[in-house]
């Protein structure tokens, strides 16, 4: 569009939607722009155009939309986006409301994501994200991103995150899908993104843009009671453990927990790795906050954080009890039926314990950078702000 001589009013918006909804796209997002003046008619052309050439209607998962408005929705149009369930009927029918020039493709699920990239702004939080994108003769082959780069990157540009997991051995820089990006800076400080740029090695970059995002701020997460939670939400949850953690067939780690309105199961999928080893650490009488995405059938919370706030003390037998008559340890009567003085006779059904150190803290945890979600705030981000 800048070949039309239309002036792009800030930055481009890349705006992820709900992550749990079942039929989204890999990365259930959706870009707008914000131009000065121009020919709806000919603005209409353009994207049209662009729809013929890029869009990759073959694909079963695509179905894009755009839409043109003079003035964009309401913030609560955003906000439902990303955190419920939004059908293409009252899309449409919002979009008809508003004057709006659209159109959808195939089944015309791209509107949803259209409509509410629109209607966002940078209201309670944003980052940005510097993405390149390759020479159009590479599409579909095999990218080239020095990793070291990217660590030496990550390691020196601390206003930028979620660029290289090091347990892992994972570059998360660099998308797995055969899409034309070679690669995208995600951070806070759009000047800091340019500099941070200067320093990843890589095949020939094509260009460059830098987008306003609400990528890793937590927009969809909402603060819920356990008996008021849905399928396809993302919320925050605080309970106790009630039932201790097992694994599953596939490596996945679950417990319960429960307050005053109910109980749900909480989930440590395998792709999570590492994370899952503070999960296999709590145990019932646990006190934690759990953030993330609902899953329907079973009912369950697909944890993307957890906030420790109080560790059950456990105790841990460490002698037979000493008998305050002969001064000598009691033998034990069996199994939950306590101890005995031979000597004397005397009982007792409590032996010598101590308090057993605990494998886990108290405070956040959260998951592994490879395998975290685009909304996801990390810790990283908190610590910035002071928000702990």
């Amino acid at each position: 569009m800048t070949e039309e001589n239309y002036d792009i009013v800030g930055h481009p918006r890349l705006v992820r939607l709900n992550p749990n909804i079942p039929w989204k796209t890999r990365g259930n997002g959706a870009v707008s722009i914000q131009v000065d003046d121009g020919d709806l008619n000919r603005i209409r052309f353009i994207v049209e155009e662009a729809m013929k050439k890029y869009a990759r209607m073959d694909d079963e998962q695509t179905n894009p939309g755009f839409v043109i408005l003079e003035e964009p929705p309401s913030f609560e149009t955003y906000e439902k986006a990303v955190k419920e369930i939004v059908s293409i009927e009252e899309t449409k029918q919002l979009l008809d409301s508003l004057g709006a020039d659209y159109k959808g493709y195939k089944n015309s699920r791209g509107l949803i994501g259209a409509t509410a990239s629109v209607a966002w702004s940078p209201k309670h939080d944003k980052t940005y994200e510097l993405i390149t994108y390759r020479e159009e003769n590479k599409w579909g082959t095999k990218r080239t991103v020095d990793d070291e780069s990217v660590k030496k990157m990550d390691k020196t540009f601390l206003s930028t995150f979620d660029n290289y997991d090091y347990e892992n051995n994972h570059n998360r820089l660099v998308p797995n899908s055969p899409c034309p990006i070679l690669y995208g800076i995600r951070g806070e400080n759009e000047e800091e993104l340019i500099r941070a740029h200067s320093l990843i090695k890589s095949e020939a970059v094509d260009n460059l843009l830098i987008f306003e995002t609400n990528q890793g701020t937590d927009e969809h997460l909402q603060k819920k009671n356990i008996a008021d939670i849905q399928p396809y939400e993302s919320v925050v949850a605080e309970g106790q453990v009630n039932k201790n953690p097992h694994t599953i067939e596939g490596g996945h780690v679950i417990f319960s927990i429960k307050d005053s309105t109910g109980r749900i199961d909480c989930a440590a999928y395998e792709p999570t790795k590492q994370f899952r080893k503070v999960i296999r650490e709590l145990c019932t009488g646990d006190v934690v906050e759990v953030h993330g995405g609902v899953r329907e059938q079973p009912l369950t919370i697909n944890i993307e954080k957890i906030d420790i706030k109080q560790l059950k003390k456990q105790l841990e037998k460490v002698e037979n009890p000493i008998c305050p008559e002969c001064g000598k340890h009691m033998k034990s009567k069996g199994t939950d039926q306590g101890y005995k003085c031979k000597r004397c006779g005397t009982e007792s059904d409590k032996a010598i314990v101590t308090e057993k150190k605990r494998a886990i803290q108290t405070g956040f945890h959260e998951t592994p950078v490879c395998a975290r979600r685009h909304l996801s705030k990390p810790l990283k981000r908190w610590v910035n702000h002071n928000a702990f």
